[in-house]
């Protein structure tokens, strides 16, 4: 079983899971939810799609404010009681239970259980974690991100119908709704990636207002380039890729439709 808030799966993450898989047992991974002041990096559904896809039998769901004051005897009496598991694996810096009081020490201690303990990873001489994977978000530095998480950041969700001024430019884009409590990226315009029944199309997607039309509402949309459908109602995996610029306003819907053309030429080109 692997232990951790797992707000993803970043380098350090995934040498655990590494880890877990090399005992031949079934892998259970704890990710916890509600305890991030500043949101978490996925959604539940879009964290359990990445676990799924790197080699975890089951994902259970701890909820915060039920394990906030359970001593590290409880919480641990919790996973025995509930799962039973035969080797704990986490990282050197894991801490549990009310005040963070629990080791991984004590896990041994408490449940004759065996612990692998692993040291912690570094990048550039920095810790790798979700913290400093949402510094890079919010700084613009997507590619960076990505290289911790070992996949690009993404989004899931609902195509919704919109105003259709993309549409009226040449652009028409899908629109997602960026939910609440996944974190923010820093307002942009960012080259991605989205796969439709199987085919993957390049992207530019628009993070933030619509200036050019006097609104200031932050949105999420999406034109992918070579697309010819409907796509309205449709669950969508938007991946960022690289930041290509800030918001701009342009003085008309010319200037706008000018400027997309020049995005999605440096898509096709990576320039």
């Amino acid at each position: 079983m692997l232990l951790g808030g797992f707000d993803g799966l970043h380098l350090g993450h995934r040498r655990l899971l590494s880890c877990a898989k090399e005992s031949g047992l079934p892998v259970g991974l704890m990710t916890i939810v509600g305890c991030k002041e500043d949101n978490n990096l996925f959604t539940f559904a879009e964290r359990e799609e990445i676990f799924q896809k790197a080699g975890a039998d089951f994902v259970f769901e701890l909820p915060f404010m039920e394990i906030k004051d359970l001593s590290p005897e409880d919480f641990l009496l919790l996973l025995q009681r509930e799962f039973a598991p035969k080797l704990y694996v986490c990282g050197e810096d894991f801490r549990f239970g009310a005040k963070a009081a629990g080791t991984p020490r004590i896990i041994e201690q408490a449940t004759q259980v065996r612990v692998e303990t692993l040291p912690l990873v570094e990048v550039e001489g920095k810790k790798v974690s979700s913290s400093y994977v949402k510094t890079l978000l919010k700084e613009g530095e997507i590619e960076k991100a990505n290289d911790l998480l070992t996949h690009p950041f993404f989004l899931m969700g609902q195509v919704y119908e919109d105003r259709k001024i993309g549409r009226t430019l040449g652009f028409p884009t899908a629109n997602i709704a960026y939910p609440k409590e996944k974190y923010p990226l820093k307002i942009g315009v960012y080259e991605t990636r989205v796969c439709v029944d199987g085919k993957a199309y390049k992207g530019i997607t628009n993070y933030g207002a619509r200036p050019t039309f006097a609104d200031e509402t932050v949105v999420t949309e999406t034109y992918l380039d070579g697309f010819d459908g409907d796509l309205y109602g449709k669950t969508l995996k938007v991946e960022f890729i690289r930041f290509l610029r800030e918001v701009q306003k342009f003085d008309g819907a010319d200037g706008l439709k000018k400027q997309l053309q020049q995005d999605i030429e440096r898509v096709r080109n990576h320039d």
